[in-house]
């Protein structure tokens, strides 16, 4: 039947996209049999359009727990935000089996107050064992993946990304629409259309522009034609690149300043290799620092612009607190304390809260985090690993490796 599943197919779905890909599943170990040489994917559940919705909503309102969003009007959008979600868990039925086997966190979070301040634990709690159950509400297709997009920009705004592949999409869009103009209800909305095309909208934008186009535009996409609509059939990964606060969230390639210069070079270039081992905890040799002093000091600008920026913090350790650690890198330093058979959940808990704060930051210098906010709220290291000295000993011992390996050795 192989044969069968490699055959081409032309508008696969009807949605103007071609079949691109098969995927085989040997339960009977033919491939084995034969000596085929087989190149084996894991599987996993992909998440409805629904569900990433609500993952977006759900980071988004935790965004606007900073205290730079403290005014009236974030604090009326995230409460807005914050009701749509709960009205979205309070109507879960209660009858389901699905529903039933998460009722803990089902009750916890029809709970107002519950969302009042989320941590990193209630966000994977939320992510874990709520989104999986919202059901996938009555709506327009291409309606709701354009809400997905104009969420993917909010929650980039937020966070003081850039957001380049949505936007671009939203533009498209834009301008496929902007060729409907004999639909009446298109131009009605042809203002909003033509200004999302231009390059001052987006250098000013804001999540409460986003909203107005999200909602004047989205029942409009069911005008589009169907091979204009294919650009909707994305799913956007880890697709934004970090920019300098406050500077527009579209202009990637506009890199007039020197750390804007040398935070996108270090996110595009993660294979080069000083950086790569960087990223990846492996240690570093004077060549490898003598290529990232020639590329941040010559290439990218000069020496004072680097002191100007950075001040005197290593360029190695600069380096690894741009690109962070990889998580696989970080789960194997740690894999001994990651089985139930070492630790208890807690513990491991901790331990993994450890992981994600080196993943993003590329290390842990100041051990004073670990009594703050979210590792508090698991209970103090002391405490938890009360009986177990010796593992507090033997985790510190890893960060400290993790550490050592941003500095040169050899």
């Amino acid at each position: 039947m192989i044969g069968r599943g490699t055959r081409l197919c032309k508008d696969l779905l009807g949605i103007g996209q071609d079949k691109e890909k098969f995927l085989i599943f040997d339960y009977c170990n033919n491939f084995e049999f034969f000596r085929v040489e087989a190149r084996p994917m894991e599987g996993g559940i992909q998440k409805s359009l629904t569900e990433r919705i609500f993952n977006l909503k759900v980071d988004i309102i935790r965004e606007l727990q900073d205290v730079k969003y403290k005014t009236d009007e974030y604090i009326k959008y995230r409460e807005d935000v914050v009701k749509d979600l709960l009205s979205s868990v309070r109507s879960l039925n209660d009858d389901s089996f699905r529903v039933r086997m998460h009722f803990k966190y089902v009750e916890k979070y029809r709970n107002k107050d519950s969302w009042n301040s989320l941590d990193i634990l209630a966000v994977s709690e939320i992510k874990e064992h709520i989104a999986p159950l919202i059901e996938n509400f009555q709506d327009n297709e291409l309606a709701k993946r354009f809400d997905y997009l104009i969420y993917t920009i909010d929650l980039a705004y937020l966070q003081n990304r850039n957001a380049t592949t949505p936007i671009k999409n939203v533009i498209n869009t834009a301008d496929a629409l902007s060729k409907k103009t004999n639909i009446p209800e298109v131009r009605e909305k042809l203002h909003i259309i033509e200004k999302l095309q231009t390059e001052e909208f987006w250098e000013d934008v804001d999540i409460f522009q986003l909203e107005v186009v999200r909602e004047a535009l989205r029942e409009l996409l069911i005008h589009l034609d169907k091979a204009n609509q294919k650009i909707y059939y994305t799913d956007f990964k880890d697709s934004i690149i970090e920019v300098k606060e406050g500077r527009p969230i579209f202009t990637v390639n506009n890199l007039k300043n020197y750390k804007k210069k040398v935070e996108h070079y270090l996110k595009e270039h993660q294979n080069q290799m000083a950086i790569y081992k960087l990223r990846n905890n492996k240690k570093l040799t004077k060549a490898d620092v003598k290529q990232l002093e020639k590329i941040l000091w010559e290439d990218l600008g000069s020496k004072d612009d680097y002191e100007r920026e950075y001040g005197d913090t290593p360029i190695t350790k600069l380096v690894r607190r741009v690109v962070g650690l990889d998580r696989q890198a970080a789960n194997e330093a740690f894999s001994e304390f990651l089985s139930e058979e070492k630790l208890n959940l807690n513990q491991i808990r901790f331990v993994s809260l450890i992981i994600d704060y080196i993943v993003k930051n590329g290390m842990l210098e100041d051990k004073s985090v670990l009594v703050g906010e979210p590792f508090r709220q698991l209970g103090s290291i002391a405490t938890l690993f009360r009986e177990n000295n010796d593992d507090i000993k033997r985790i510190m011992e890893i960060v400290d490796e993790i550490n050592k390996n941003s500095e040169i050795t050899a």
